[in-house]
């Protein structure tokens, strides 16, 4: 049976008060994408709220993202909304990053109950560079924290301070995660780090959406 896996999008499309846009982080999907794609896997899409959600950091030169666009195009401008969708369709979740994810992923109770669902069915969380700001305040049916006592990755504090926007964004991810109990590692900035915790897949950066992914299929292998 053919696995699938759902990969859901920020709906945020500014960037604090900067006057600056954001949104998910294409590369973060389109890689993911190939990979699943590659392996025989079903990727469907969902946003929190729905319709089609800004994009940002697209690049016009990378095939996978061109190829992502053309392929996931209509359903990419009327995509479900978590709350929508049903968690037992999927073997796998996948929070693509992106700086809007900061805003909307952490408190949204859909994107909770979801990743609940899928962890407690046996199935894969993953996220990547911001995407693992959907698991810091997740909660299993026990009461315990989904990231208390797992390695995780995720966009680091340094990498933030690069970016500039260590002071723009709501929080700082990896201090939060490791406040909530879990063991963040990193890497240099901007280089590849994945972790992989049992069905746990978190991924550092963009250059880590490709290895994240390959983690999914192997866990789901």
């Amino acid at each position: 049976m053919t696995k699938r896996i759902l990969t859901v999008l920020t709906s945020h499309g500014q960037l604090g008060d900067t006057g600056r846009t954001t949104g998910f982080y294409v590369s973060e999907a389109a890689h993911p994408w190939e990979v699943f794609h590659s392996a025989g896997f079903e990727m469907d899409l969902a946003s929190i709220a729905g319709g089609e959600p800004p994009q940002d950091g697209y690049d016009p030169d990378d095939p996978a993202q061109v190829k992502f666009l053309e392929t996931y195009g209509e359903r990419l401008r009327s995509t479900p909304r978590v709350a929508d969708v049903d968690p037992a369709r999927y073997d796998a979740v996948f929070f693509a990053g992106g700086h809007g994810t900061m805003w909307d992923f952490p408190d949204d109770k859909d994107v909770a109950a979801l990743t609940r669902a899928v962890y407690e069915n046996g199935g894969v969380v993953a996220a990547v560079c911001h995407g693992p700001s959907a698991l810091v305040n997740v909660t299993l049916s026990d009461g315990s924290l989904l990231v208390a006592g797992k390695r995780v990755a995720a966009f680091t504090d340094s990498e933030e301070a690069a970016a500039g926007l260590a002071g723009t964004v709501p929080f700082l991810l990896a201090s939060t995660l490791a406040e909530r109990g879990a063991l963040h590692s990193g890497a240099p900035d901007f280089t590849e780090h994945v972790v992989r915790d049992g069905r746990l897949v978190t991924g550092q950066n963009p250059a880590s959406a490709a290895g994240a992914a390959r983690e999914v299929v192997a866990a789901l292998s």
